[in-house]
């Protein structure tokens, strides 16, 4: 990796400040990487450095200079500021001086907290670094502190700035839209800016995902090159600005979005911005990946270290129509299966307005009566009778104006007092920057759970971004909406945790609206698409793999794209959290029969599936096959997946080539999962022959799968 210096200037500012602190410098390093910010002597702090771990400490007192490492509005700089603040007197520049810094210890590493104050308003700014040393993650948020004696504006507020000085930039930011998300786009960035945000409130991911990969020279490629990647910890509206300068120099932004979130501060009183979470690489994005994984896991998922529980949905068996007995005849199909839980989904509640399509009823958590005369406890009992947990759907954030609770407090609601309602799926949303709001959306889980103990899980929804934009709570400062909503939510999730600590959840968003690691704080899972047609959930995992481990990646069994086998289905789900949401009866005796014994594979397999390392090696993207391997974290299990999509007719066929593996250790590879249930072959090779020669995985069969174990001797 080339080190990213940037040529500082050499500016004398007015102000107090201490001039022993001058050329200081803050070091903020992991085990790879380094970063060191230098005070000038005009006591305004600096980025002079960020990239590989120097091996001499006392080499960084060469590193100075640089650019501002939190470039503010309204003074000398003419591009992007990370800050901009409206005084009371009307002047909108800001000036930060370096007043020291603080290190701590905290689990994995250390965190950094740097002061700067405005020495003519008072203003405060504290930056926050944590670094964690062996995943070589760093997350960087900041502290805005009104220090004057009247209220201030901010206009601007990013968590992070980073300023980067290569020959050239790529960026690859991750797009769609409903049942088409994570779709890859490259571009050069030349002078100017590139903006990627979405202003959507909830469901604010709907659009574009919270993350990026920035090839720093070159484009990154999957195991070679300098990248950055990076994604905000977020659940709601968020930007991030790339700006290239006239002398092709690069600053890198990222917050949340300031479109319509102006926030105004009292005296005294404090904004913290989200976590922007990054790493470096400098062997490309699969590197980078396993960073994250490793992270996520260990520091940032709920219960990000546990097990997770395979599950079946009743929603494609049954969509809206389904009653008692039909539910338990399906929580028998679970037990039949052999997996952990039945979920039942949408469909169970409202009495006024019964839930039975997306029109109505949303708001209105008690069970349906002609449904569910015997309430969601009578499906609890039939499942402990059984031996498998059960799940409930969820979407407490929503109200359909076809509901009790519409009629009783539209007050409640996020919609325009003078305009006509638009809605999104039939639905609005609830104001969660009320403070009553976020007390009523707590107790539909703490309801349910006080009444119904044994529900363990829910799948908690958010199918509509937010429409007709006012608040009826916040009267005047409308544009604080945005950013209070999401505050309100983690008021509740945090209510959530505090009384049900154990209680996993999976954040679901009409597929992936929702998919940021602030929202997995509180959510063992997130659900990426409700497209699950195992072809394009191949290239969906694939593009949340960038960031996101598999761990957290609802992947279920649908009828979705006949044309593939069963087979081809279980094995793309079982590249991530597997779930089945299909008719059992459906299926021909061989399948069900096949389907039990995947359970089985995967059960077995899943400590290396959702905690081991993951090698995407051949992508859906370059061709007509894909392949990806996962490697215990000793190296002496993994699992590999090969599938073939749409292969030419006489294909030339390539080797697999495996990563990650023990080179000196021998391991047994055998073909399992058979559609026949037959044994394959076990034969032996070397890691390092698997590393260099590969093995021929792929087949000209369309539509066909094969999962393969290898075992070190």
């Amino acid at each position: 990796m080339k080190r990213f210096l940037i040529a500082g200037f050499a500016l004398t500012m007015a102000g107090a400040f201490s001039a022993m602190a001058a050329n200081e410098q803050v070091i903020i390093e992991t085990d790879s990487l380094g970063m060191v910010l230098s005070v000038g002597d005009n006591g305004r702090l600096y980025q002079s450095y960020f990239g590989k771990k120097l091996m001499n400490p006392s080499d960084y007192k060469s590193l100075t200079g640089g650019r501002e490492v939190y470039l503010t509005n309204g003074m000398e700089d003419y591009f992007e500021p990370a800050l901009h603040v409206n005084h009371a007197d009307g002047n909108a520049s800001s000036l930060l001086k370096y007043q020291g810094h603080t290190v701590t210890h905290i689990p994995g590493g250390k965190e950094t907290v740097v002061t700067l104050v405005d020495p003519a308003y008072g203003d405060e700014v504290k930056l926050k670094y944590k670094s964690y040393d062996k995943e070589n993650i760093f997350t960087s948020s900041t502290e805005i502190t009104n220090g004057s004696n009247k209220p201030i504006e901010l206009e601007k507020f990013a968590s992070s700035m980073l300023h980067f000085d290569a020959p050239e930039y790529y960026l690859t930011e991750y797009s769609g839209e409903w049942a088409a998300e994570v779709k890859p786009h490259t571009q050069p960035l030349y002078y100017g800016k590139k903006e990627v945000d979405t202003k959507l409130g909830a469901r604010a991911n709907m659009f574009v995902s919270p993350f990026f990969q920035l090839g720093l020279g070159a484009p990154a490629e999957e195991n070679s090159g300098d990248v950055l990647v990076g994604t905000l910890g977020w659940t709601g509206n968020f930007r991030f600005c790339f700006e290239v300068d006239n002398r092709g120099k690069l600053r890198v932004i990222s917050g949340i979005n300031p479109y319509f979130s102006k926030r105004t501060l009292k005296k005294g009183e404090t904004f913290t911005t989200p976590e922007f979470i990054y790493t470096l690489s400098s062997n490309g994005n699969g590197e980078a990946s396993r960073n994250f994984h490793d992270w996520a896991r260990r520091y940032r998922v709920k219960d990000g270290m546990g097990d997770r529980m395979t599950l079946l949905n009743n929603w494609e068996a049954t969509y809206f129509d389904f009653d008692e007995e039909k539910l338990k005849k399906l929580i028998g199909d679970a037990k039949e299966l052999g997996v952990d839980m039945f979920l039942l989904d949408d469909g169970w509640f409202a009495n006024k307005y019964p839930r039975s399509s997306d029109n109505a009823g949303l708001g209105d958590w008690d069970e349906t009566t002609n449904k569910l005369p015997n309430g969601i406890g009578a499906l609890t009992a039939e499942a402990k009778k059984q031996g498998v947990k059960f799940g409930l759907w969820i979407e407490p954030e929503m109200v359909n104006p076809k509901s009790e609770l519409y009629e009783k407090h539209k007050d409640w609601v996020i919609t325009l007092p003078n305009r006509d309602e638009y809605y999104f799926r039939n639905q609005l949303v609830l104001d969660l920057a009320n403070p009553k709001v976020q007390d009523y959306v707590f107790s539909i889980v703490d309801n349910l759970m006080t009444k119904y103990p044994d529900i363990a899980f829910f799948k908690w929804d958010c199918n509509s971004p937010i429409t007709n934009i006012w608040s009826n709570y916040l009267d005047k400062n409308q544009q604080h909406l945005y950013v209070d909503y999401v505050k309100g939510l983690y008021n509740v999730l945090d209510r959530i945790a505090a009384k049900y600590p154990n209680l996993p959840m999976m954040l679901c968003s009409g597929g992936g609206g929702r998919t940021d690691y602030e929202g997995l704080r509180y959510f063992t899972e997130m659900w990426p698409s409700d497209n699950t047609d195992p072809v394009e959930r191949l290239f969906i995992q694939w593009g949340y793999s960038q960031v996101f481990p598999t761990k957290v990646q609802c992947a279920h069994v649908t009828t979705w794209n006949k044309d593939a086998s069963v087979k081809f289905r279980v094995n793309t789900a079982m590249m991530g959290k597997l779930g089945f949401d299909i008719n059992m009866h459906d299926l021909t005796p061989d399948e069900l029969a096949y389907c039990k014994r995947s359970i089985q594979d995967y059960n077995a397999l899943r400590p290396v599936i959702l905690d081991g390392d993951q090698y995407r090696l051949v992508s859906p993207h370059s061709g007509n096959h894909a392949s990806t391997e996962f490697v215990s974290k000793n190296r002496d299990k993994a699992v590999l997946f090969a599938f073939d999509v749409y292969p030419r007719y006489d294909e030339i066929l390539h080797n697999v080539v495996l990563k990650g593996l023990n080179p000196k250790a021998t391991y047994e590879v055998e073909e399992i999962n058979r559609a026949d249930g037959s044994k394959g072959e076990v034969k032996s090779y070397s890691g390092d022959y698997l590393m260099k020669v590969g093995l021929p995985v792929f087949s000209t069969s369309k539509l066909s799968s094969r999962v393969y174990t290898l075992t070190a001797k």
